[in-house]
């Protein structure tokens, strides 16, 4: 369960909540240019450019949930369980493991549009990390200022659509949420104008009315609807501290508070950490489900050059500012 948006306000702002029951021990990692990367079936990156994400790190290796690069393009990974499908791992050529997507993607492309193009391009190996740890089943937002995309490995392989909208959630596949929306074009931010008869004098009797309908339940297809509206009518000035600020009051409307969603085993999904990306200037923002103070790390030139992965663990302690007057 997630969901991921792109939102423009000068600036072009990428992020999602992750929705999960469990910690997989993420915390926001810097990948610099020059710490080599190896994959299974691609060549060494021993020069790359430099990434900042939310990851948990693997003998060495940054698995990252969602990232961006110094080039400004994002690339987000998530659930798609039932529908993911990735081949065997046989032959030669060629492919990239699911883990590996994102450092491969994010270290050798400097458009959202050259992303897709490998993604559609180079095939997915069912490669797992390391025996007993099992290939989550992923699809991929990718975006950047110029546009955006979503990516889904099928059983008839890799399907790569374009993204008017600037919304990711999960099942069904993408075509389905692109359908579903056309329920709902009638919905406006307006109040709504008297259609069923206009000699009755029915009259809105409160605010936001013109959204009656827009559906309140945490399902991927509710969610996709919810943000997809949200966004589509965000109204913000183009200046750093509103367009985060907004951001974050955009994924608000689809988080998860605990309680509200229990797996089939009897947990908690919850919106484990939201996050914000400036795509210009790298700067990461998040806040997570025991902290809502929103913490940054910047993706300045010094971190960008180095050859060691930074981590950074998160700030998950609630703090409370007392004001006296």
């Amino acid at each position: 369960m997630c969901t991921s948006i792109v939102f423009h306000a000068g600036d072009t702002y990428t992020g999602r909540n992750l929705d999960l029951e469990y910690s997989f021990g993420e915390r926001v990692v810097i990948l610099p240019r020059h710490a080599g990367l190896t994959f299974r079936r691609m060549p060494p990156l021993h020069c790359h450019q430099a990434v900042i994400g939310m990851a948990s790190v693997a003998e060495g290796y940054p698995l990252f949930a969602e990232g961006v690069n110094e080039s400004g393009v994002y690339l987000a990974g998530l659930n798609f369980p039932g529908n993911a499908c990735y081949p065997p791992e046989e032959g030669e050529g060629e492919a990239l493991a699911p883990w590996e997507l994102i450092p491969w993607l994010l270290g050798t492309c400097e458009t959202a549009a050259q992303a897709a193009e490998q993604l559609a391009r180079i095939p997915l190996l069912g490669a797992p990390f390391r025996p007993g740890m099992p290939l989550a089943p992923l699809h991929w937002h990718i975006a950047d200022r110029h546009g955006a995309f979503v990516a889904e490995p099928m059983a008839e392989g890799m399907k790569v659509y374009p993204d008017p909208v600037g919304v990711l959630t999960n099942n069904p596949p993408f075509p389905f949420h692109q359908a579903n929306l056309n329920q709902y074009l009638g919905m406006s931010a307006a109040q709504p104008e008297c259609r069923l008869d206009p000699a009755l004098g029915l009259e809105p009797f409160g605010q936001g009315m013109g959204a009656v309908g827009l559906p309140g339940d945490y399902s991927p297809a509710s969610r996709y609807v919810r943000a997809a509206f949200c966004l589509r009518n965000a109204v913000c000035p183009p200046e750093e501290g509103a367009a985060v600020a907004q951001f974050f009051h955009l994924l608000d409307a689809v988080a998860m508070p605990r309680g509200t969603v229990r797996t089939p085993e009897g947990n908690c999904d919850i919106t484990r950490y939201s996050c914000c990306i400036n795509t210009g200037t790298g700067t990461y923002y998040y806040k997570t489900y025991d902290n809502c103070a929103i913490t940054a790390v910047a993706l300045t030139e010094a971190r960008r050059t180095g050859d060691k992965l930074l981590e950074f663990p998160l700030d998950t302690k609630l703090r409370i500012t007392w004001q006296e007057r």
